[in-house]
């Protein structure tokens, strides 16, 4: 009899737990729907301050402008993290064009990658070599490539639902197209951008030289899907078509630049670290409003929720929001190297860097108990059509934290669009809907309420004493 007291007890006592968890995220989700921050804190992102490439003025702006607004919240600790970052800058607008024969010429679209050197001032023309891949490169003699410009016309997979599988299985291209081209003499490259659809919008992104030696290394350039598909349609016509480009890009000595950090410490567990952001550089073509303000946004508005609702954590929560992810990784790094030094506990991290779309659900980088205890929570979120519970990467600037007993998360919305804007000019405010940002913000919002108040497995019990 005492066994079945018990049991009943118990189950009453899932019950209750599992009917207040879905009353607080309930809540959560009205005040994120209702009194949200995150659009008008990326209005201001995106309008007032613009692109946020990294060592420029503006990402200076911006670091100064998230640190007041996370002042404005009350956390109980603000602070800039110094960090040295890489400084690129694009110049004037880049020039190209297809020459068929001397005289006759068709401008095309493109813009120069991230961390390329310039063209000399009179610009580069040279005939062509196209190719599907670095693989394809690799196979082929110097004297096949010497001289030419290389052009990388290896389209996204259309058949893969998982765009940034389709993106994965690409971008190698753009980021070592440069490097390999160059050793093989070619004088210049130029890459199919990084796009599902056909548009006229050159896609830019970060590429690499490698130890390649100074004078092996060549420019680079995205050029439009619409008119890659020109220009390879042009060379199969005629081989002996031309390609002229000009650009006046400049690598400049490293500057210093700040992670923006806030925190509300811990009520019960203030050494066991939860951790929520996105990054807070973007490229210089449009505002960086997917890329990555949403995420910036909405990892700050995950610690206004907390305080909004009366939500006191018991473990401290750390919004950061990094700076260079684009083109070094270096505010990740920095701050994965603090937290060693100073012996910090992350017990979770989650990011925000897939664009401010729909919201489908996470993806999880923990163990097997982790990942069945936060499959256990599929219930509370199925009412706002989350569903997407599934093992996998977290993001780039999370994954430096990442240990033996911790949990690294992303948020993972809706694809489908994501690669239309990514690192382009119409990566802008009016591409952000409102309802679909803070629907985000609420499912991130709600993950770490659970994870704040659950803890996660494999914790030392040294590590759970309180201060």
């Amino acid at each position: 009899m005492k066994k079945i007291i018990c049991l009943l007890t118990l189950l009453l006592t899932i019950s209750v737990t599992a009917q207040s968890d879905a009353e607080n995220i309930k809540k959560i989700y009205n005040s994120a729907l209702l009194n949200g921050k995150s659009y008008e804190w990326l209005d201001h992102l995106s309008n007032q301050i613009g692109g946020r490439l990294s060592g420029s003025l503006n990402a200076e702006r911006a670091v100064l402008y998230t640190k007041e607004e996370l002042e404005n919240l009350g956390l109980d600790k603000v602070w800039l993290q110094p960090v040295m970052v890489p400084k690129w800058v694009r110049g004037t607008p880049e020039f190209a064009f297809i020459e068929t024969s001397p005289g006759e010429t068709t401008s095309v679209n493109i813009c120069a990658l991230g961390g390329s050197m310039p063209t000399p001032l009179e610009g580069i023309k040279a005939n062509l070599i196209e190719v599907k891949g670095i693989d394809e490169l690799k196979a082929m003699d110097r004297a096949s490539v010497e001289g030419k410009i290389v052009f990388f016309n290896r389209p996204m997979d259309p058949t893969l639902i998982n765009t940034f599988q389709a993106y994965g299985g690409c971008v190698d291209q753009r980021y070592s197209g440069a490097m390999e081209a160059g050793k093989l003499g070619a004088v210049g490259v130029i890459v199919r951008s990084m796009n599902l659809r056909l548009d006229d919008l050159p896609h830019t992104g970060s590429m690499s030289y490698g130890d390649l030696p100074l004078s092996q290394r060549i420019p680079s350039a995205a050029i439009s899907t619409n008119d890659a598909e020109l220009l390879s349609g042009m060379l199969a016509l005629d081989k002996n078509i031309k390609f002229y480009f000009k650009q006046n890009c400049r690598q400049l000595n490293d500057v210093q630049s700040y992670n923006v950090i806030g925190e509300i410490t811990g009520s019960e567990f203030p050494r066991e670290i939860i951790t929520v952001g996105g990054h807070l550089d973007s490229w210089d073509l449009g505002d960086g409003s997917h890329d990555d303000g949403a995420g910036c946004v909405q990892s700050m508005d995950v610690l206004r929720l907390f305080k909004e609702n009366g939500i006191k954590p018991k473990r401290t929560l750390r919004v950061v929001l990094f700076m260079n992810e684009e083109n070094g990784l270096r505010g990740a790094t920095k701050y994965a190297a603090v937290a060693k030094e100073r012996g910090e506990n992350h017990i979770f991290a989650l990011e925000s860097d897939s664009g401010g779309f729909t919201p489908r659900g996470f993806s999880f980088d923990c163990s097997d108990s982790n990942f069945q205890q936060i499959l256990s929570w599929k219930p509370l979120f199925k009412p706002y059509l989350l569903h997407y519970f599934e093992r996998g990467g977290s993001g780039a600037d999370v994954g430096p934290l990442k240990g033996s007993n911790n949990v690294l998360a992303g948020l993972r919305p809706d694809s489908q669009r994501y690669f239309d804007h990514h690192h382009a000019a119409n990566d802008t405010f009016d591409a952000v809907n409102k309802r679909e940002l803070e629907l985000g913000t609420a499912a991130m919002t709600s993950l770490v309420y659970l994870i704040d108040k659950y803890g996660i497995n494999n914790i030392n019990t040294d590590q759970k004493l309180k201060d």
